[in-house]
């Protein structure tokens, strides 16, 4: 499957390395042609990379691993067009931390998650929530963290979670792990729980963790 992942940090790095060492064509997607870290992913992976429209013009599926404060303003630059009736698998937290640390989890319009702010600004897009609950460590490699854990899915497309869900799987989760909240509302619970990430980042001194969801037979 052909991918694009938006966004060269640790998060769009660690994602494009899982998916391209699962089988997948990837290109790593950057505001500029000549982004030197997108440059060096390539040459070390034998991926691709371009600016965020050479991404996802050929991409069968969009990543956005962007800040998530300026999520829209890539997914601009990727072009409407080239969005159009795709997967847009959104993993970005709109951290604010304009005020300090701990920084506070922007919302947009009438209180709405990013992933929302996403699938309104580009209506043609079928975006699913994702990943936004565990560091990018754990994001390609779910067996860092023993024992039973969950990753959620949020999104209003079942063909689209379809999709994500097979992606999650090519990264390591389990059908067991992966639990589908619902609609992509459901994406506003999961981005507040950065702030929960956050402290018990703190708390435990490891990224290395990640929740358990335990049901009562």
């Amino acid at each position: 499957m052909n991918i694009a992942v938006l966004g060269t940090g640790e998060v769009g790095q660690s994602l494009a390395t899982g998916l391209a060492k699962a089988g997948h064509t990837v290109t790593l997607g950057s505001r500029t042609a000549d982004n030197a870290s997108a440059a060096e992913w390539a040459a070390g992976t034998g991926g691709r990379h371009g600016t965020f429209a050479d991404a996802a013009a050929s991409a069968e599926v969009i990543v956005n691993a962007t800040s998530g404060l300026v999520s829209v303003e890539a997914l601009t630059a990727a072009g409407a067009d080239n969005l159009a009736g795709k997967v847009l698998v959104d993993v970005a937290n709109p951290l604010d931390f304009s005020g300090g640390f701990p920084p506070r989890v922007a919302t947009f319009d009438e209180g709405i998650s990013l992933a929302e702010h996403i699938q309104r600004t580009f209506p043609d897009a079928r975006v699913v929530k994702t990943l936004c609950t565990v560091n990018n460590a754990v994001m390609v490699d779910p067996a860092r963290v023993p024992g039973t854990h969950n990753v959620f899915l949020s999104g209003d497309d079942r063909d689209a979670k379809k999709v994500t869900g097979g992606l999650l799987g090519d990264l390591g989760w389990t059908l067991d792990q992966i639990i589908d909240l619902g609609g992509l509302p459901t994406a506003r619970p999961i981005e507040q729980n950065i702030l929960m990430w956050l402290a018990l980042s703190q708390a435990l001194g490891t990224y290395d963790f990640n929740i358990s969801v335990q049901r009562a037979d």
